[in-house]
């Protein structure tokens, strides 16, 4: 989708959201099912009262205390349009749904003889109250439902997990030389959007071919505004260089209206206008030119070469198709616009088995487009119950007509069938993925004796440079892998810490975590963001011998901490993996088998713990370099500054230079070329 930022529509879904800021509980739901028409799991009623003893109700028959909390809110319930939540005793959002009629919904929750799934019987046995909030259409309740379900996420409804903000391509429009950019976030910054992307990669790959195509600057207004030559991208034909005029305002203007056309989707007609331009410098014996045309060609060809399917008769579409196998779901989304496939990603909504595919698309779409701007046509590959309340609530959001359609002939069709073939592939992974590891996670419960497989692994590192910069690192792993989204950094606060001291980090480290956990904020902001996903660690692992084991033991006896289980993992002699020695506390120590799949396992954990926080704190480092300049190094004083910025263009090159090249830069000696070079590649501690 191709937009200018001061579009700028003051539609109703603001006004939805507005409605449910001012609610004292947030949160929005899947699509609502009508329990006195759905039908039942046989073998769901059979575990009935196991599963009604795990819901958590309260007292001694939970279902009529239910039933009883209902009947309240349908005396009170308006017969309009509306969102409810149905609460548990601990004030959980256990539902959030929609109705046309409130009081007609509620209803028919109420009525205890009407046959109702175990789903629907386990969510109203753990009720005991009914928050409405009234809305002046079903559309305004399915927009206000939707953001509920993001916010609060309910257990009993369908979930949109791993919902990230997409990138785009920004072309300012604040400069007289626009700028090109990634972009992700609020769209507040004047100029063109264009996305969105499946992933930043997408978008960084486009971006550099776009820059040799169209030669168009990357670089910051600060970074522009303070040049006196041109920088190395003026060099390697990738930037026109506006900034010391090397071209002319409307030469200039020029390559930015090609840039947006091609992104609009004339790229046709921009490939023609350059192919006739080389073919003209060609006749005119400027072969040069003719070869610059060439080169910027060549790089519009790789672009569309890398989409894969364009389509001939799709302008702008996001497809989406659903999979269900094992009681998992997979939604692959495809994103098609200006004729040009821009990415695809595949999400794993959490959503309970007896939920049909239909269902969990249909509630996965109204969340998905919450805060995204919809495209003019959605293809799905299944019928949605709702799909004309849909299509009108995005097109309320989008100030144009929306199509939601499922086709069924023609480009379309093959479009849905191939996004369909990537979900079946990606649940197939993601399946095997789970399978490989709780496998290991059971062995390594075995193997370290641990009371059950643990749910949740919480890795600890620390990294520093003579004790400055330092920071602290949270990695988390689970059954279903990596999970990403619960790392965490700790930039280290306390003033009092020798420069070095791992073990003083190390305590402020798991002090500030745990008492969090112990102490949680009083609005739940501890809680983990996926209510299947616990937020209590069961195994503790950190890096280093019996010592750093012993002294976080020490200070998990403080904190009163008995329930998590404690490893640390000592590297092997000069570092070899497959070496490493295990300590727990009380046990000798273990040595497991260089092939052993939990030893591999462990390392893997260790590993990715060592790269989330050497990330963190380059980019502290990074940070602060920007900050103070080339004048921190010994040695580079104001004149050697400019030399080296004469010479290389920009700090990120002066970073990226070796010692060979960065003692070419006249008045560089060996020496100071080798300082320079270890100040940006320090061997962290």
């Amino acid at each position: 989708m191709v937009h200018d930022s001061t579009d700028n529509p003051d539609d109703r879904a603001r006004k939805a959201r507005a409605a449910a800021a001012e609610t004292p509980q947030q949160g929005l739901a899947a699509p609502d099912l009508d329990p006195a028409a759905a039908g039942g799991d046989d073998e769901d009623d059979a575990l009935l009262p196991d599963i009604l003893e795990e819901s958590g109700a309260v007292g001694e028959e939970p279902l009529a205390t239910g039933h009883e909390a209902i009947e309240r809110a349908v005396r009170l319930a308006p017969t309009s349009p509306g969102v409810y939540r149905m609460l548990s005793a601990n004030a959980d959002v256990l539902y959030v749904g929609k109705a046309k009629n409130v009081k007609k919904r509620l209803s028919n929750y109420a009525r205890q003889s009407a046959p109702q799934p175990a789903r629907i019987l386990r969510m109203i046995a753990a009720t005991v109250t009914v928050e409405i909030v009234s809305t002046n259409t079903e559309t305004e309740a399915l927009l206000l439902e939707a953001n509920l379900i993001k916010q609060l996420r309910p257990r009993f409804n369908v979930q949109l997990r791993d919902d990230k903000s997409f990138p785009y391509i920004l072309i300012t429009g604040d400069h007289w030389a626009p700028q090109i950019l990634k972009h992700r976030g609020a769209q507040t910054r004047p100029g063109r959007y264009f996305g969105p992307f499946a992933s930043a990669g997408a978008v960084n790959r486009t971006i550099t071919a776009l820059q040799r195509a169209f030669l168009i600057r990357s670089c910051t207004d600060s970074f522009f505004e303070s040049r006196t030559r041109p920088c190395l991208l003026y060099q390697i034909r990738r930037c026109a260089g506006p900034c010391t005029r090397e071209i002319d305002f409307g030469g200039y203007t020029t390559l930015v209206r090609e840039a947006s056309d091609f992104l609009s989707g004339k790229s046709h007609a921009v490939k023609q206008e350059l192919a006739g331009e080389m073919e003209k410098a060609a006749s005119e014996l400027e072969f040069e030119r003719a070869a610059l045309y060439r080169d910027r060609l060549a790089a519009l060809s790789a672009i569309q070469s890398q989409q894969g399917i364009n389509p001939r008769t799709v302008e702008e579409a996001d497809v989406f198709a659903i999979h269900q196998e094992g009681g998992f779901f997979c939604v692959e989304v495809f994103f098609f616009r200006t004729g040009q496939n821009w990415g695809n990603r595949a999400y794993f909504p959490r959503a309970e088995k007896t939920f049909t595919p239909e269902e969990v698309l249909g509630s996965f779409l109204a969340q998905f487009y919450d805060d995204k701007p919809p495209p003019k046509v959605v293809l799905l590959s299944h019928e949605i119950e709702e799909s004309e309340l849909l299509a009108n609530a995005l097109a309320i959001k989008a100030g144009h007509k929306v199509e939601v359609t499922v086709p069924k002939r023609g480009e379309k069709k093959e479009l849905v069938a191939h996004a369909l073939t990537n979900a079946r592939e990606a649940l197939g992974r993601k399946l095997a993925d789970t399978a490989t590891q709780s496998r290991l996670l059971d062995a390594m419960a075995t193997t370290l004796s641990l009371p059950h497989a643990p749910k949740r692994i919480e890795v600890y590192d620390n990294s520093h440079i003579q004790g400055t910069n330092a920071v602290g690192a949270m990695i988390v792993a689970g059954p279903d892998g990596f999970v990403k989204n619960q790392y965490r950094k700790f930039n280290i606060k306390s003033e009092g810490i020798t420069p070095g001291d791992d073990f003083a980090m190390m305590r402020e480290v798991l002090e500030r975590r745990f008492k969090r956990l112990i102490n949680p904020p009083e609005e739940g902001a501890a809680k983990a963001k996926d209510d299947d996903f616990p937020q209590w660690p069961d195994l503790v692992i950190i890096d280093g011998g019996r010592g750093q084991l012993n002294a976080v033991r020490e200070i998990f006896t403080n904190l009163g901490l008995t329930q998590v289980s404690l490893m640390s993992v000592a590297k092997g002699p000069d570092r070899d993996a497959g070496r490493e020695t295990l300590f727990m506390p009380e046990r000798e120590a273990i040595k497991l088998e260089p092939r052993d799949p939990v030893l591999y396992f462990i390392q893997r954990l260790r590993d990715e713990a060592h790269r989330f926080v050497i990330g963190s704190h380059r980019k502290l480092r990074k940070k602060d370099i920007r900050e103070a300049g080339l004048q921190e190094i010994p040695g580079i004083g104001p004149s050697r500054k400019r030399a080296l910025l004469h010479h290389f263009g920009t700090l990120k090159e002066i970073e990226r230079a070796s010692i060979a090249d960065l003692g070419k830069v006249p008045g560089v000696s060996a020496e100071s070329a080798r300082r320079i070079f270890d100040y940006f590649h320090p061997q962290p501690g």
